[in-house]
This record gives structure tokens, C-alpha cells and sequence, in this order.
């Protein structure tokens, strides 16, 4: 296949493509879409719309908003969308690149955005190999979405912090993540994001849910982060929790 481009977006006709796409990624009912008129304001307001073409044809998007937090500017990603025909090739890898170029040219260090703790292929991707980390979870955090992704549960929602000129950013980046030296481990079973699919095991995606919920709340509560991720040889995923100063050097997991 020839190159993914990464360029930024900034014409009507392309940036209503990215509501188009987000549409088709997500589900939505015109109510819960991103209008046209919000990415172009993140284009004039100092945020990001950044789009991946195959050849012509546009495969995926990124989307961020300017913002402060602790009284310093940062860049909240608020989508990333990539067409299922094109997934698994490393386009949101790529996407986030960008970003993080961008945003280091301007001088912004501090990336945020969010990301369902249920979905353990995204969950792993952002904690080893872009090398975020979690300090806030937030229940319910979109309230009730149209999108039939969600399955109708509550829009639970880990904080994905990127320090993006941080050691721990680099080496992640470079394919050796930070290990934690884990003080608890909260288990996601394979399968989950499949359970809320369907009406017969929608209330034991639920438990889960809530379960998950409960203690990654708990730890924080206690001092803890989420630092880290496992894969396990049976398609689930494990949180791993640690306080912030004790990290080391090599492979998660």
C-alpha cells in the first residue's frame, strides 16, 4: 500500500469530510456529531485538525482543543478516528505524531484526552506505546451517546495525561516503555467491549464496568496512577497501578 500523508485541515470541503467520517466511525445521531463549525474553530482558536489520506481518499482524523489546566496551556484531543478498512496499519500512531510535533513546535508540552478503560487495545496503545498517563477517572463522563459502540452503558472514562517531552514519552516512543513497579493491578476480561453489544450480557458488561470502575477510583483515591499495561495470552488486559516517582526503564509487562 502506498504512504499514509498526514496533513493539516483547514478547508469547509475537508473538514466537513472529517464530520462525514466521524459519522460513519462512530454512529452517531446528527445530535451527538461534532459539527463542521467546531473543527474549524479549533483551526482558528489554536487547536488541531489533522487528517491521514490514502492517496485522495481521507482515512482518518485527529481533533483538538485548546485548553488550560494547573494555569498552563494545553491541548485536549478530543477525537481520533480512523476508517475501519485502514485500521491496524498505524494510522493513529501517526496521527498522534503529528500532533505532538505540532504541539512541541508551539511550545505546549501537556496533551490530554479520553478513552474508555473497557477497550483494551486502545488502553494498551495509550499507556505503552504513546506512554500517557492516568490520574483521573471519570464516571458517566459524556452522559447517555448515541453511539451503539457505548451499548448503552454509562460513557466511563480514563484521563489520558501526555507529557509530551518527557523521558517516559520519549522512550515509549522509541519501543521501550517505562515499567511501574506495580502496587495493584486491575484485570479487564477479553471480550468485554463485546458483552454491552448484546441485550443477553449487556448486565455483565455492566458488573464489569462497575467493577473496573471501583477499584482503578479506589486506587487513585490512595495515591496511585495508572502507569502501565498488560496484554494477557487470553485477549484480556491489566491496568497497572504505581505511584509516579517509582518508574524504571525496559518493557512494560
Amino acid at each position: 500500500m502506498e504512504p499514509v500523508r498526514i496533513a493539516p485541515v483547514t478547508s469547509h470541503a475537508e473538514l466537513q469530510r472529517c464530520v462525514d467520517l466521524q459519522a460513519s466511525v462512530w454512529g452517531y445521531a446528527s445530535g451527538d456529531l461534532v459539527p463542521r463549525r467546531l473543527f474549524l474553530l479549533a483551526t482558528k482558536i489554536g487547536g488541531q485538525v489533522f487528517a491521514a489520506y490514502h492517496q485522495t481518499r481521507m482515512v482518518g482524523f485527529a481533533l483538538a482543543l485548546p485548553g488550560v489546566r494547573d494555569n498552563q496551556p494545553y491541548l485536549h484531543s478530543h477525537m481520533l478516528a480512523v476508517d475501519p478498512e485502514y485500521r491496524d496499519l498505524g494510522i493513529g500512531r501517526l496521527l498522534k505524531l503529528a500532533q505532538r510535533e505540532e504541539a512541541l513546535a508551539r511550545g505546549l508540552r501537556r496533551m490530554e484526552w479520553t478513552f474508555d478503560p473497557l477497550e483494551i487495545k486502545n488502553s494498551y496503545f495509550n499507556l505503552v506505546k504513546l506512554g500517557v498517563m492516568c490520574e483521573r477517572y471519570e464516571v458517566d463522563f459524556y452522559g447517555t451517546t448515541s453511539s451503539q459502540l457505548q451499548g448503552g452503558l454509562p460513557t466511563d472514562r480514563l484521563v489520558a495525561c501526555w507529557h509530551m517531552d518527557s523521558v517516559r514519552v520519549q522512550l515509549a516512543l522509541a519501543g521501550e516503555p517505562a515499567v511501574c513497579q506495580t502496587v495493584r493491578r486491575v484485570p479487564v476480561p477479553a471480550g468485554v467491549a463485546a458483552l454491552r453489544q448484546n441485550l443477553k450480557t449487556l448486565e455483565q458488561a455492566k458488573a464489569i464496568q462497575i467493577l473496573v470502575r471501583q477499584q482503578i477510583l479506589d486506587a487513585i483515591q490512595d495515591g496511585l496512577r495508572v502507569m502501565g499495561y498488560e496484554r494477557q495470552a487470553d485477549g484480556g488486559g491489566c491496568f497497572l497501578l504505581a505511584h509516579t516517582g517509582a518508574v524504571g526503564h525496559g518493557a512494560v509487562g
